[in-house]
């Protein structure tokens, strides 16, 4: 049996393979895929499903001449199988392994770095309009998928794209929305036609003739059109494309290399807007993720036989499942509570929800700048919105919670899933910016609980503030305590000592570094160094009196955040403010750069999180 794979160093190795052998590398690439991912977890589903177009696209532009720009980027494992990543993948989405993202420093085919969605049709469009500023000539392929084009700035993209009608290719990967409805031999014969570089070329030069002709010129160029738009709206969903200035070709059959090649081949030469509309099957390979695309669409390590997930055995509720189980109690008791996610319901915590509240819930899809406004929208009408989102995503809407929610004071309450570390996903998922983007802005609370029971308190408490609130907590499981019955309001800005020494030396941590902190002055008092511990609960406002009492030693920080403009800067801030100049602050968090991919204990280890670490870290500031 051939093993094509293995002689796949470049993209251009590709070019001597039949259609016959582009089928059996097919087969091979999602086989390595699904090992991999079986093993490490990764975005399996949607890699699966662009195994052909990602070949097609290889065989007919040439990387890195050509540039291919993939939205979001969780789709590019072919991509990297095929780029010279091949002996290598293995290490997918491990600490100092392959990226489960485009990543330029990685490879010179990785044209622009991506994680988040709906940003490569504008990347895409800067770097055509360079290559003519330049007088280049290779060709720019966007490569974006159905959901991304729910977020507004993919839209933002294309109409700015069909205004300046570069010589720039858009292919839209469509593989769930209705989009694709109508599909069959006439859309396959239209799109076929209109690949031909003649008709294509006819067409143009028959639209500059009649418009240089006045009156019966325009109005007859006028009729064409809708001639045209007429029929191509009937039977493909062209017309929006079209509007945005576009050349509109498809719906193609994403799996089939042979057509894809031919399409991609006719479409190269032309000079303007052009679209590509592909039908794909996410998960295609693998049953179990053609089944269930959603699962696993991100999925982690699973048993590759039968699809099932493996879980770690006796491990705590998440922080993600108490946020959703505890929403669902206090909507059963006020019916003004309502939940928005942008496009996680699973992810969030939403899905028990979504059964039990349909009518009070809402997936705004990828646009977090809409869901933001939405929640103020429903805010200012009397509703109590709950905004349960990533904390790398919630930046998406920063301009959004500054003006339209915290301004007018709105009771929007962000739920901030994935805070800190997130692990493999890396640089663009890690939620270890929101506390120092979010302390600056006047009128929101921020809350970060200590385990899973205090998170469940801390929701109930910023439903009844009647203002902004952001409760920001991890990834992962808690630490395991019963959850009280009752849950009970925490005043505004009251911390919590929950280890208490003599004066002298006080450790303040944030959220689930209280744990941390809590395990270092254990292993700090069988040195005999006793310390005090703080939960400080309020991020802001913070808790005056209880910081400044401690104001007279040594106070450390811990956060899981970056110690620019952090909680530790919040700290020191407080103290220069009250005068107290006698205390010496250390913070401890994250260096001023982007934290990379790894496990979250891999990188609570390398950067100074662990218990071990800071107990040391203490130890030699007190030394």
């Amino acid at each position: 049996m051939k093993n094509i794979l293995s002689t796949i160093n470049s993209p251009a190795d590709l070019a001597v393979l039949s259609f016959d052998d582009l089928e059996i590398l097919a087969a091979e690439i999602r086989n390595e895929i699904i090992n991999t991912c079986a093993v490490n977890g990764g975005h399996l589903a949607p890699s699966l499903g662009v195994v052909e177009l990602t070949l097609a696209l290889h065989r007919v532009f040439k990387s890195p001449f050509d540039k291919i720009v993939w939205d979001v980027g969780h789709q590019t494992y072919a991509h990297k199988l095929i780029t010279g990543r091949r002996e290598s993948f293995a290490t997918l989405r491990k600490l100092d392994g392959v990226s489960g993202f485009p990543k330029r420093a990685e490879s010179s085919h990785d044209s622009f770095d991506v994680g988040h969605s709906s940003t490569s049709i504008s990347a895409a469009l800067g770097m055509a309009v360079a290559r003519d500023l330049d007088q280049r000539r290779n060709k720019v392929v966007a490569v974006i998928g159905d959901g991304s084009m729910t977020g507004g700035v993919a839209f933002e993209g294309l109409n700015h794209a069909g205004h300046l009608n570069k010589d720039l290719i858009v292919v839209l990967n469509d593989n769930e929305m209705s989009i694709a409805e109508n599909v069959g031999a006439l859309s396959n014969f239209l799109s076929r036609t209109m690949t031909n570089e003649f008709v294509h070329k006819i067409k143009k030069d028959i639209e500059s003739f009649l418009e240089g002709l006045d009156g019966f010129g325009k109005n007859a160029l006028k009729a064409a059109k809708r001639a045209e738009e007429s029929l191509k709206g009937v039977f493909t969903p062209g017309m929006l494309f079209e509007a945005f200035g576009f050349e509109y070709i498809g719906p193609i059959d994403g799996h089939d290399t042979r057509r894809l090649q031919e399409t991609f081949e006719r479409v190269k030469p032309f000079d303007d807007a052009v679209l590509i509309h592909v039908l794909t099957k996410k998960g295609k390979g693998y049953a179990p993720a053609e089944a269930n695309p959603s699962l696993f669409h991100g999925v982690g390590a699973f048993d590759q036989a039968t699809g099932k997930v493996i879980k770690t055995k006796g491990a705590a509720a998440t922080y993600t499942a108490v946020f959703g189980d505890t929403l669902c109690k206090l909507a059963a008791e006020d019916e003004n509570i309502v939940a928005i996610t942008a496009a996680m319901p699973d992810g969030t915590g939403l899905g028990r929800f979504v059964k039990e509240f349909p009518e009070r819930f809402f997936d705004v899809g990828i646009a977090e700048q809409h869901g933001v406004t939405f929640a103020a929208g429903l805010a200012a009408a009397g509703l109590k919105p709950v905004f349960a989102i990533y904390s790398s995503f919630l930046q998406r809407g920063y301009d959004q919670l500054i003006h339209d929610v915290c301004l007018q004071n709105l009771p929007v309450v962000f739920a901030i899933d994935r805070a800190g570390v997130v692990g493999s996903d890396g640089p663009t998922h890690h939620g270890v910016f929101d506390i120092s983007y979010l302390r600056l802005v006047p009128n929101l609370t921020i809350m970060a609980p200590k385990d899973e029971n205090e998170l469940q308190h801390m929701l109930y408490s910023a439903l009844s503030y009647g203002s902004p609130v952001a409760i920001r907590y991890p990834r992962g499981s808690g630490i395991g305590i019963p959850l009280e019955q009752v849950p009970e309001i925490i005043p505004a800005g009251r911390g919590e000592i929950v280890r208490q020494a003599a004066a002298g030396i006080a450790v303040i941590a944030v959220g689930n570094m209280v744990q941390v902190a809590l395990k270092a002055a254990a292993l700090l008092a069988e040195e005999k160094i006793e310390v005090t511990v703080v939960n400080v609960r309020f991020i802001k406002p913070l808790d005056r009196e209880l910081i400044l009492s401690l104001a007279t030693g040594r106070i450390f920080t811990v956060e899981d955040n970056v110690l620019q403009g952090g909680f530790g800067t919040a700290i020191i801030e407080l103290l220069q403010e009250e005068g107290a100049r006698n205390a010496s602050v250390t913070r401890i968090g994250y260096p001023d750069q982007y934290v990379e991919q790894g496990e979250q204990p891999e990188l609570y280890e390398r950067y100074g999180l662990t218990p071990a670490a800071i107990a040391a870290r203490i130890k030699a500031a007190l030394q």
